[in-house]
C-alpha cells in the first residue's frame, strides 16, 4: 500500500454548541493513500458531506469541529494538521493542495462571469506572478483536459449543459495540480451516460496526473466500479472500510449489505432489490448501542447496549479492512 496523503484522526463535527449541539460526525478515523480513489458512501444524512467540509474547514455556521486532527502529508515537506492552519495558510492550502468539486455545478459557478474569468481567477489568486497570457493558456489546457473545446472559454455557465458545467468544475479543481481532490456527489443531477463519461475521464486524469480522490456518493454501484477502497458511513460514524472488490464480494456489516442490495447489479443476472427497512437515525436522539440495530435484520444481544468499535476483524483478509459490528468483534481497533 502506498504512503498516506491525508489522515483523519478521531474527527468530531457538531452543529450548535453546548447541550443543544448535534453530533454529525463521530470519532472518524480514515486514511487516504497517495494515488488512491477512496469512495465514501451512505444514505442522506449519514455525515458524508459534513466530513468533507470539516476536513477542508468549509463548514457553514453553526458547524463546529469539536475534536480530532486532519494530517496532510506534503510530497516534499513535513506533515501538518490542517485544523491548526492560520487563515493565510489555509487560503494557500486550498486549491493548491486540496480542491473540492461541489454537488451542484450551477450553484458553484458564478452566473454573471464567463468561464474564462472563473478559471483564471483561481490561478491568479495562487500564482499572481503569472502573466495574463500564461493564465489563459493554462485555463484552456484545463478545459481540454476535461474534454471541452477551448472556444467555450467565453461562454457563461447557463450556456453550457449540466455535464459540461461539471467538467468545468473538475478542470477548475485541477488547475493548480492539487494532491487531493474531494468530489461531493458530482454526478447526482446527471443522466447515467454522462455519469459514466465524467467518472471515466476522472479516472483517466488521476492516472495521468497522480492525484488522490475522495469520492462521496449514495450510489454504491458507482463506487464499486471506480474506487480502490470504500468507506461506509452511518449515523456519523465509519461502520466499514474495505477494498472495493472485497466489500462488493463479501461485505461484513449488515448496513453495507443493505446498501448493496438497494442497487441493481452492474453485471450478471437480474436480481430482486431488497433495500433497507426503516429510516436513518435522528442525530438529536441516537439509538443506544449500535446505531443501526433498530433496522438491522441480524441484531442480537449486545447490539442495543454496546457501541461496536471500528477495528480489524478476525477474517482471512482482516488486515486490509475494518468493521464496526458485533457480528465481527474487532480484536485490533483502528485509530
Amino acid at each position: 500500500m502506498s504512503e498516506p496523503v491525508l489522515e483523519i484522526r478521531n474527527l468530531n463535527v457538531d452543529y450548535g454548541l453546548g447541550d443543544a449541539a448535534v453530533q454529525a460526525v463521530r470519532d472518524v478515523n480514515l486514511t487516504l493513500h497517495r494515488g488512491e480513489v477512496l469512495g465514501l458512501a451512505g444514505e442522506s444524512g449519514s455525515g458524508k458531506s459534513t466530513l468533507a467540509y470539516g476536513l477542508t474547514r468549509l463548514l457553514p455556521p453553526p458547524g463546529v469541529i469539536s475534536g480530532g486532527e486532519v494530517i496532510y502529508h506534503q510530497e516534499n515537506g513535513e506533515p501538518y494538521d490542517v485544523l491548526k492552519l492560520s487563515d493565510r495558510e489555509l487560503r494557500a492550502f486550498r486549491w493548491s493542495e486540496t480542491a473540492i468539486v461541489f454537488q451542484g455545478a450551477m450553484n458553484s459557478l458564478n452566473p454573471v462571469h464567463k468561464i474564462s474569468t472563473q478559471l483564471t481567477d483561481v490561478i491568479a489568486a495562487h500564482e499572481p506572478k503569472l502573466s495574463s497570457a500564461t493564465r489563459n493558456s493554462r485555463a484552456k489546457e484545463m478545459l481540454r483536459l476535461v474534454g471541452i473545446s477551448a472556444d467555450r472559454m467565453d461562454a457563461y455557465p447557463h450556456q453550457l449543459s449540466g455535464g459540461m458545467r461539471q467538467r468545468v468544475m473538475i478542470g477548475m479543481a485541477l488547475a493548480l495540480q492539487p494532491q487531493v481532490v474531494i468530489m461531493d456527489e458530482p454526478t447526482t443531477a446527471l443522466d447515467v451516460v454522462m455519469q459514466r463519461q465524467i467518472l471515466g475521464q476522472l479516472i483517466e486524469l488521476r492516472e495521468r496526473l497522480g492525484f488522490s480522490v475522495i469520492f462521496i456518493t449514495h450510489d454504491l454501484s458507482l463506487l464499486v466500479e471506480f474506487s480502490n477502497r470504500i468507506a461506509i458511513m452511518y449515523g456519523g460514524r465509519i461502520v466499514e472500510d474495505a477494498p472495493a472488490a472485497a466489500l462488493y464480494r463479501d461485505s461484513l456489516h449488515p448496513y453495507s449489505a443493505g446498501l448493496l442490495g438497494s442497487f441493481p447489479a452492474l453485471r450478471g443476472p437480474r436480481r430482486e432489490l431488497t433495500g433497507i427497512p426503516g429510516s436513518p437515525p435522528d442525530l438529536k436522539g441516537m439509538p443506544t448501542g449500535c446505531s443501526f440495530h433498530p433496522r438491522c435484520p441480524k441484531a442480537f444481544e449486545p447490539c442495543p447496549d454496546k457501541i461496536p468499535v471500528l477495528g480489524h476483524p478476525d477474517v482471512p483478509d482482516g488486515a486490509t479492512r475494518s468493521v464496526a459490528c458485533w457480528l465481527h468483534p474487532a480484536p485490533e481497533p483502528v485509530g
